[in-house]
């Protein structure tokens, strides 16, 4: 149980890429205040709570209503994590701009910079893999826990900018990328065995 439960918090966390949203939430809050960045991570983090959580839940029930297998969804859910990845190596993924009438803790932040279309696949695919009450425990608790990491790291925005600067940022969002793309030839090659298998 804590095996599957460290296992899954480090590619979730991963997963989230914290350090290319901390980047964006840098640059999206250049000129507030510490007390309003800090609202606004608070804010993020809920919203990408609760949209993490509903998406680990809702994965059997969507499947299952659209007809789509696991093995197929993991295919194209994978490929989609591997371009996600590739976009963080090269350091060419685009921070989209907010709405002047949109609240930035839920567009563009929580999504889709946070859970994009390959976190949201990739989430889907890891809650219709757990089938068991503890297998589900374990991963609803690990989602938290990395949701609420990536809370932290937002929250102390400034003092992590600080200590590892832009330098430091650049080089552990292209390690997320690097770490993402395995995961995402982990995911494809898992389907395409069982597809074939």
């Amino acid at each position: 149980m804590m095996t599957l439960f460290v296992s899954l918090y480090i590619k979730l966390f991963f997963l989230l890429t914290p350090f290319f949203v901390l980047t964006v939430f840098l640059s999206l809050t250049e000129g507030m205040g510490v007390t309003e960045q800090r609202k606004l991570a608070i804010r993020t983090s809920t919203a990408v709570l609760i949209i993490a959580l509903i998406l680990y839940f809702a994965g059997n029930p969507i499947f299952s209503t659209l007809g789509i297998t696991l093995d197929g969804f993991r295919v194209g859910a994978g490929s989609l994590l591997f371009l996600s990845a590739v976009s963080l190596i090269s350091g060419k993924r685009q921070s989209l701009k907010p709405d002047d009438d949109a609240d930035v803790a839920v567009v563009p932040l929580a999504i889709p910079i946070t859970v994009g279309p390959a976190t949201i696949g990739t989430l889907l695919i890891l809650g219709a893999t757990h089938i068991t009450a503890a297998q589900k425990t374990a991963g609803a608790s690990a989602l938290l826990a990395a949701c609420l990491t990536v809370g932290v790291m937002l929250y102390s925005a400034s003092a992590v900018k600080r200590i590892i600067g832009p330098m430091g940022l650049s080089v552990m969002t292209k390690i997320t990328g690097l770490v993402l793309s395995a995961m995402a030839g982990q995911i494809v090659l898992t389907g395409v065995k069982n597809f074939l298998g």
